[in-house]
Parts: C-alpha cells; sequence; structure tokens
C-alpha cells in the first residue's frame, strides 16, 4: 500500500463514493460537494505518488475511468432528487457528461498512436543519429504525462458549475462550466492532432534501422558487452560498465529491454536497446570480433547464433552459489573468471565445461579498492559492520542482523583500546522480516547513542576548523553535482536517443567531483564518530577504502573486501560450525568465524591493532590469489589480453571460413559464413529460428 498517507488517502477516496451516494439520495449539495473534493484530492494523491492500489483497482474493473463516470452519474442522480429533472441543467449535465467521454476516444487513439509512433524500434545512447535521421522533438510533457488522468480531470469545472447552480437555482454557473469542460476537453485533443503528421513524426522504423547500421559501419565496434534482464538485474550490466570503457577495442554495449536502458549508469560507451529480436539479428555487427555476456538468459540465443564473434561469460560476481556453475555455461566459447577459485567451481561442478576453455581475467571492477599497510598513526582503527539482508527463505544464515548483530555492534562500540564501528546494512534489510528490520532500528539506535556519548567525552578531541572546512567543501561539490545533474531529463526515447551522446568532459567532471565529495564527506566527520551509513553514498567500496577491519555475512561483499587484505570476519548464524563453514564457504577460509554471541571478535581487533600477531595474514594472501588472481598484471591488463586473443581466435576462424568458400569445398554451409544473414519477417534466417 505504501505509506501511512496513501494508506490514508486510500481510505478516504473508497469511502468518498458511498458518501457520494448517501449525498445524492438525501440530497444535500453541501454534503455532495465534500464528498466529491475528496474523492477528487485522494485519487489525485495516489496517482501521483503512484500508489499500488491504483494499479490494483484496474484489475478489478474500478480503473480510472469508471470512478469519474460513477462520480458524474451520482451527481446526475443528486440532480433527480433535487427534483430538477424537468429543468433544462439536468438534460445539459447529461449531454456535457455523453460528450465529454465521447472526447475520450479521440483523446485516448491519438496519444497511444504518438507515443508508438516516437517508440524507435531501438533506443541508443552516445550513438549520433542526429546527423543521419531527422528526429523531432518530444512534444510537451504537459501533453502527455498522466494524459488520461488530466482529461478527465476537466469534468471538474462541469461538476463544480453544476453544484453551483442547483444550490443557487440559477442555471447560468452550470451552462458556463459545462461549456469550459467541453472547450478545454475540445482543445487538448486538437492540441495532440499536430504531433501525428508531418515533421513532428519521427522517421519509421526501416529509416532508424538503416541509420543505425550506417552508424556501426562507421564506428566498426569490435567487443560487445550483451545483456537482457528486468529491471531489478540493472546492476548486472552497470558493474561493468567502467571496464568496457577501459577496453583497448572499440566497445559497444546492447541491450534487448528499454527498462534496463532506464536504469544503465552514466557511460561514455555506445549502447544500442534492441527489444526486437528480429532487429538485432538484422542488425551489422560483422566487425564484432568478441561478445561478452553477464547473465544466462534466453535471449543469449538471439547474439550466440552468429559465429563470427566469440562468446565469453563473463558472469556478474564470483561467488559458492550454484549459479556461478550453471551448466549453461557450456554454450559459450569461453568462460572467464576472477581467479583460480572459479576455474576449481567448474571442475567440481563437473558441468560440461571444459577446463580449457577457462580464462582467469580478476576482477576490474575492484580497481578502487585500496590495499592496507596498518591503521595510519595517530588515528583510531575503523571497523566496518556490512551485513547482508534476510533474504526470502528465511534461511537463519542468510544474515547475522538478527541473532548476531547487537552482540557485534555493542561489543564493538565498547570495545578497549576503542574502535570506531561504521554500520552500512544491505538496503533490502527488513523487507522481509520483521524481526530483522526491527534488529536493524536497535542496531542504529545503538550507533547513535553511542555515537554522541563519545561526541561529549572529552577525550575525543576534534579539530573544529578542519571540520568546517571539509563541509563548507562538501557543499560546494553537492551544488555543482546538482548544476551538472540539472536539465538531464529528456523528454520521452526518440528524443533521448536523438540527443544521448554524453559530454565527455562534463563526465569526467563529474567523475571527479564524486572523488572529491568522497573526501570530503570523511573529512567532514571525526574519525572517531561511530556512523549509520544508508543510501547509496558514501558507496560500499568507499567504506571499504576507510575501514581497517570489517564483519559481514556470506555474500558478494565479503568476497570483494578480501581484495584489500584487510582482517575480516564473518558470522556462523546457522551455527554450523567453524571448520564446516569454511567447507562450503570458499571466501570464509581466511576470516575469523564468529558465532551469534561475537564472542571472536577479539581476535579480529588483535589483528587490527597489532598487525605482526595477525596469524591470518598470509592466509588472506594465499585466499586473495586463489578468489581474485594476482595483482600483476592488472585485472584490468589481463582482461583486455583475454579479449585480445579472442579476437584472434575468431578473425582466425572467419579467414579459415573465407578460404573454405573461395576452395568451394563440397560441405561448406553457407549460412556459417555470411556474417550479415538477415532475418526475415517471422524472426528466421536461413531456416534458424530466433528462439
Amino acid at each position: 500500500m505504501g505509506s501511512a498517507a496513501e494508506l490514508a488517502a486510500a481510505v478516504l477516496m473508497i469511502l468518498g463514493f458511498p458518501g457520494l451516494m448517501v449525498a445524492a439520495l438525501v440530497p444535500s449539495v453541501p454534503a455532495f460537494a465534500a464528498a466529491a473534493a475528496v474523492t477528487y484530492l485522494a485519487d489525485h494523491f495516489l496517482h501521483r505518488r503512484n500508489s499500488y492500489l491504483i494499479n490494483r483497482l484496474s484489475k478489478i474493473r474500478a480503473g480510472l475511468s469508471i470512478r469519474f463516470l460513477i462520480r458524474q452519474l451520482l451527481l446526475i442522480l443528486l440532480l433527480a432528487r433535487l427534483s430538477l429533472a424537468d429543468n433544462l441543467i439536468y438534460y445539459g449535465a447529461i449531454a456535457c457528461f455523453i460528450a465529454f467521454f465521447g472526447l475520450q476516444a479521440p483523446h485516448g487513439a491519438l496519444v497511444t498512436l504518438i507515443r508508438n509512433r516516437r517508440r524507435l524500434p531501438v533506443a541508443t545512447r552516445n550513438v549520433d543519429l542526429a546527423s543521419r535521421i531527422r528526429i523531432p522533438g518530444a512534444p510537451p510533457r504537459g501533453l502527455l504525462h498522466r494524459s488520461a488522468e488530466k482529461i478527465l480531470h476537466l469534468d471538474l469545472f462541469a461538476v463544480v458549475g453544476i453544484l453551483v447552480a442547483a444550490e443557487l437555482d440559477s442555471s447560468a454557473a452550470g451552462y458556463t462550466g459545462i461549456a469550459v469542460t467541453l472547450a478545454l476537453g475540445a482543445l487538448y485533443v486538437l492540441a495532440l492532432l499536430p504531433y501525428v503528421r508531418g515533421r513532428k513524426v519521427p522517421p519509421n522504423a526501416e529509416k532508424v534501422l538503416a541509420a543505425v547500421d550506417d552508424w556501426l559501419g562507421e564506428y566498426r565496434p569490435e567487443t560487445v558487452l550483451y545483456f537482457s534482464g528486468s529491471k531489478d538485474s540493472a546492476y548486472q550490466v552497470n558493474m561493468w560498465l567502467e571496464t568496457m570503457e577501459q577496453l583497448e577495442t572499440r566497445p559497444l554495449v546492447i541491450l534487448r529491454e528499454r527498462v534496463i536502458l532506464q536504469n544503465l549508469a552514466p557511460t561514455t560507451v555506445p549502447v544500442i536497446c534492441v527489444p526486437g529480436g528480429v532487429h538485432l539479428m538484422n542488425m551489422d555487427l560483422s566487425t564484432v570480433r568478441v561478445a561478452l555476456y553477464a547473465a544466462n538468459v534466453g535471449k543469449n540465443i538471439h547474439m550466440l547464433r552468429v559465429p563470427t564473434m566469440k562468446h565469453v561469460f563473463i558472469g556478474h560476481g564470483d561467488s559458492d552459489k550454484l549459479a556461478s556453475v550453471n551448466p549453461f555455461s557450456k554454450v559459450y566459447d569461453e568462460v572467464w573468471t576472477a581467479g583460480r577459485a572459479g576455474r576449481d567451481r567448474y571442475a567440481i561442478a563437473d558441468v560440461g565445461v571444459r577446463d580449457d576453455d577457462i580464462v582467469e581475467v580478476g576482477r576490474p571492477q575492484l580497481a578502487p579498492i585500496q590495499g592496507w599497510h596498518g591503521v595510519p598513526e595517530g588515528r583510531m582503527p575503523t571497523v566496518l559492520y556490512a551485513p547482508t539482508w534476510e533474504g526470502w527463505d528465511g534461511n537463519p544464515g542468510n544474515t547475522s542482523i538478527v541473532l548476531a548483530g547487537e552482540n557485534i555492534v555493542r561489543r564493538l562500540v565498547t570495545a578497549d583500546p576503542p574502535v570506531r564501528v561504521l554500520y552500512k546494512p544491505h538496503p533490502f534489510t527488513g523487507t522481509v522480516s520483521k524481526e530483522a528490520g526491527a534488529a536493524h532500528r536497535r542496531i542504529t539506535a545503538l550507533v547513535e547513542k553511542t555515537a554522541v556519548e563519545r561526541a561529549a567525552d572529552a577525550r575525543f578531541g576534534t579539530d573544529a576548523a578542519a571540520r568546517t572546512t571539509a563541509r563548507a567543501e562538501l557543499a560546494r561539490v553537492e551544488a555543482r553535482l546538482a548544476e551538472l545533474a540539472g536539465g538531464s531529463d529528456r523528454g520521452d526515447g526518440a528524443e533521448a536517443s536523438r540527443d544521448g551522446v554524453v559530454d565527455v568532459r562534463k563526465h569526467e567532471e563529474v567523475a571527479r567531483l564524486r572523488a572529491e565529495w568522497n573526501d570530503a564527506y570523511w573529512a567532514a566527520i571525526p574519525s572517531w564518530e561511530h556512523r549509520v551509513i544508508t543510501g547509496a553514498e558514501p558507496r560500499l567500496y568507499d567504506c571499504f577504502n576507510v575501514s581497517d577491519a570489517m564483519v559481514s555475512d556470506i555474500s558478494s561483499v565479503v568476497s570483494d573486501f578480501i581484495a584489500s587484505g584487510k582482517p575480516y570476519a564473518v558470522t556462523d548464524s546457522a551455527e554450523l560450525g567453524a571448520e564446516e563453514f569454511k567447507r562450503q564457504n570458499t571466501a570464509v577460509r581466511a576470516a575469523v568465524i564468529l558465532d551469534n554471541t561475537a564472542a571472536g571478535l577479539d581476535a579480529l581487533l588483535t589483528a587490527v591493532t597489532d598487525p605482526a600477531g595477525d596469524p591470518l595474514a598470509e592466509d588472506r594472501g594465499e585466499l586473495k590469489r586463489y578468489l581474485l588472481g594476482p595483482d600483476e598484471p592488472t585485472s584490468i591488463e589481463q582482461f583486455n589480453d583475454a579479449v585480445a586473443d579472442l579476437a584472434v581466435k575468431a578473425e582466425t576462424r572467419n579467414v579459415g571460413q573465407e578460404s573454405r568458400i573461395v576452395a568451394g569445398g563440397p560441405d561448406v554451409e553457407l549460412a556459417d559464413v555470411l556474417p550479415t544473414a538477415r532475418a526475415n519477417t517471422a524472426g528466421e534466417a536461413d531456416g534458424i529460428s530466433a528462439g
């Protein structure tokens, strides 16, 4: 249902319609007006908030148009109960509402036609379409945004006028309201007409696709990152964008769902979103030699069927989960893992992926994570507590926050010698389990309470002038970021594709400002101050870099933190026992294992304050190399080398196929050697189904 305000509005709207009926039957014009006002305002509020209830009402045939129609019918009933059935205003109201709903058909048809014509067969970013085809600007936002709600609310003039006429026994106000409603409705329809003809209509699909092919022929992409998925999976492609920007070959990102494009992080890499399988197969990708896949999904087949490029599964993170050794991986030419651990997982799983087809390339995304050489002199050690969320299945081993969270934080905030605690929970914490939500609130209260107590303690001094300077710098950076973000919203998908070429200087400035923001954020708070960190900023890796140790649960957070080489602890919330816990989870083999009492935290704190007495330091180094590969060459260098090697293999294969054609061998299959084979309108090419 959403917030308490949404719930209240929903209740008022639901009760408002029976109120309208009662007021009409009584009859009472003031009561009807009051109930109508409640339904109008509550309905509008729920639409503005995109309330779940609004969508549900449409499913049970109580959608927006029905609600307006019921209110208008009840107004007619009110007039009849007021003995105005023989008055011209009664017939005027009936005629008005019939005509008003008659306007809904052309209005809806025009809105649908405009949206359909402006929905290009592809959507792009950083692709120069403007110099190739003319894409007109989007209609004013006021015309199409919530268009059905807007035109229906035009009946308000007629409703108010008729109620005034009924109360004052004067028809003039009613006729005026009726005239305004019908005039505005007609003007709304007329305002839409120019956008369905002439130069305000975008080019047809054939011209758009030809322009994209023309751009591809000029750009000549060599390496493609291909992705398909739901809105919630956008992070899986976002994590690879920076890596794509650092490729030594010409990169391209191909998406299959528009919703992914809407949630794509800013990037300088050209992006083409191709929802249609036929359009994708007809696209000229003959220069591409390597295709990278971040997820195993059914739509991958539309790219996998192209033999002139080599196909690689890169995934979206190494872990011990079953998804990391999916048998579907057999379809790729190669599978790239971070380190030896990924190779061993496939060997143990025995799902048909050959060892020769696995390449270790490291994790380029972990480059921002800094190494550790002990706590800087004069600074208090910082311990990050970053538990994962409770998950969907209620497994007690999913998160430490319910059974161990308070014990962990209480031991940390009372540690002697003292440490600073950063608490950064998973954003989904408490969304499924009430117990997890309650534990999160108690931990937050504990951290904030002890932070206040520490601030009042004379032992913890602070440089007020330095903090003031840092806060001023933080405000300056935030103001500039807001300025750069202003005006970035584009009219619609067609306009976004036309104008979506990134300003590289602006992009680089934003990246620099985000780094400056992070520095100013940490400088603005004392190095001893406990902190609860929620939201997107500061980012998790930034928290890694200011921390000297971490406590977490089995998740990708632990695998990523290992790149820092810092001490870490993992909670065995399911109480498997240390040995079994390590056997089942590779990432904890160099961790301090905690039970739900958090009794083992002393070992972690000792490792932080006395690195010489850290018994797990060597184990962490070995585990890091096993999971993530060597530090040299760097991961991005390994990644680029792997791309180059595979591109050579693809080119060698293509040259060999061309030689076979020239030789005219009897077994040559033309469909196997023509990279630009076109798909027909049924979604097939050369007899091969699009899938």
